[in-house]
């Protein structure tokens, strides 16, 4: 995590889109953005990096069978664990998130995301499918001891050529809260891990004790 304010924050993307281009990269993408924007409304600059599952398939594989990441693995692994915040959008098929964005997070130990801001999303034919996010995605992420922001975005197929159904909020204004949380929660995290570094003085476990006892 980034504790220097002079650098840019780091934001990783997981997309586990099967195809080039997809809705789940295009959603992706979107929250991308929206990320971007407000934290340059603040001020801040941010570096992306893209993790495309798609192209670490075999990586991915391999590694549930040896246990050794190969090193692009290995590579977008530290990405995702080490950024000041993660997106990750899934295809949900048969109700829940895809094999293959699973099985990435199945090779990453599981407190590596101890305390990541994480902003979960997800895309499918059906609008019936949204609840996978929170029966299936938040708890994953609960497991793994991320923070996930509270507002996840789901995006079915009639999202994307009309406003959605008028009693919800639509998909861009979804996109814009649950950006502007993931932005916040970043700031935030990153100056408290800015404040605990530069101002913390450890003090021994003795001394601890010692100040324990009766004078």
């Amino acid at each position: 995590m980034n504790t220097d304010t002079d650098e840019p924050l780091r934001l990783a993307v997981v997309s586990a889109g099967l195809s080039v281009p997809s809705s789940t990269r295009l959603l992706a993408d979107r929250l991308t953005e929206a990320v971007r924007e407000q934290l340059g409304d603040a001020g801040l600059v941010v570096e992306i990096q893209i993790v495309e599952l798609r192209d670490l398939a075999a990586d991915i594989a391999n590694n549930l069978v040896t246990g050794f990441p190969s090193p692009t693995l290995a590579e977008a692994i530290d990405t995702v664990t080490s950024a000041d915040g993660l997106i990750a959008v899934t295809p949900v098929f048969s109700a829940s998130y895809s094999g293959l964005f699973k099985s990435f997070f199945d090779v990453i130990d599981n407190d590596a995301l101890t305390g990541n801001a994480v902003l979960a999303a997800a895309t499918g034919g059906t609008a019936r499918h949204s609840l996978a996010l929170e029966h299936a995605l938040r708890p994953l992420f609960a497991y793994l001891r991320a923070i996930v922001v509270p507002t996840t975005v789901y995006a079915a197929s009639e999202d994307w050529g009309g406003n959605g159904d008028p009693l919800t909020d639509t998909l861009p204004n979804r996109i814009v809260r649950a950006g502007g949380e993931l932005a916040g929660l970043m700031q935030a995290r990153t100056g408290a891990a800015a404040r605990t570094t530069a101002h913390t003085t450890v003090v021994p476990f003795a001394q601890q004790l010692e100040a324990l006892r009766p004078a």
